[in-house]
């Protein structure tokens, strides 16, 4: 396969946006179908400030096509990224859609995060072209894009996506097995589920926890994997550990009582001001800077 050039991205929301910024930046032509008025208006201007965030050419967003119409937006993509809401009628809608409007080589991605891409692409036709790739958020500076591989899905298929994420400055992940969560999300809500359960038994509160979190093994994964942690300090000395600690972990089989709570009382964090912490708008402004700055780091520090 030729290395696509023609970019669609299906939605425009906050992730939508930010892939398109990504493939923007790196010369492609890019297009963005979003049905919204509100949102659509919004995109251009959104991509634009992130740019000037990160120090980047600004007119960049002035290249990126965003329209209402659907079919405008895909019948000429060489390569489409579907990023509308985490709903799967939704997603098996688009990609229905997709498959009846995008010429028969256009390779077809899903940004979802957490539904296994069989699934969504059920026995559509042509299914060997649709494939998984979960980006994170923000997308122009989190490295990460797994690439899922669904049963359909064909090698070629896999090889041309690893190759064009390789070519706009990411490291996908080849996911070979099309399960929940994929990779990364699995370890991350394995990760939450644990620390709600301590926080709702009252083991710590919330800013203890993020805390120990923050101060201990979190200064460590950027460089130093779980398995690669394990291997470093032996695995007898983690047999050990897991002969003791794995049978008082959490191990309930659906969201916990204490986060629904929190939902069904409207404490729903940033979007309304209290979550597991209560939280200022200066607090708030605080750490979405701080968590910026933490990621601009290493871009900053690979300049000349």
């Amino acid at each position: 396969m030729t290395r696509p050039r023609s970019i669609a991205i299906v939605g425009g929301g906050l992730m939508g946006a930010g892939i398109a910024q990504v493939f923007a930046v790196a010369g492609h032509s890019v297009t963005v179908y979003e049905p919204a008025e509100g949102i659509r208006a919004t995109i251009r201007a959104r991509i634009s400030e992130t740019l000037s965030s990160y120090g980047l050419d600004t007119n960049v967003a002035d290249a990126v096509g965003v329209t209402g119409n659907f079919a405008q937006a895909v019948e000429q993509a060489d390569y489409v990224t579907e990023a509308a809401p985490e709903k799967l009628e939704l997603k098996q809608k688009i990609f229905a859609d997709l498959v009846e409007a995008c010429p028969a080589t256009t390779i077809l991605a899903s940004n979802t995060s957490v539904i296994p891409i069989h699934r969504i692409v059920g026995k559509l036709p042509t299914a060997d072209r649709i494939v998984g790739t979960h980006w994170w958020n923000p997308p122009g500076l989190i490295p990460l894009v797994e690439v899922i591989q669904a049963a359909q899905t064909s090698d070629d298929t896999i090889r041309a996506t690893m190759e064009i994420l390789t070519s706009v400055g990411k490291s996908p992940a080849h996911v070979t097995k099309d399960v929940p969560g994929f990779v990364a999300n699995r370890l991350q809500h394995a990760l939450w589920r644990e620390a709600i359960s301590m926080v709702a038994a009252g083991v710590c509160d919330a800013a203890t926890l993020d805390a120990c979190v923050k101060n201990s093994f979190g200064l460590r994964l950027a460089v130093l994997g779980p398995l690669e942690n394990a291997d470093l300090v032996g695995l007898d000395l983690t047999l050990d550990i897991h002969k003791v600690i794995i049978p008082e972990l959490d191990r309930s089989d659906g969201p916990s009582p204490y986060l629904e709570e929190h939902v069904a009382a409207g404490r729903l964090g940033f979007k309304s001001g209290e979550g597991f912490r209560t939280w200022s708008d200066e607090e708030m402004n605080e750490l979405r800077h701080k968590l910026a700055a933490h990621l601009l780091a290493p871009r900053k520090g690979s300049g000349p």
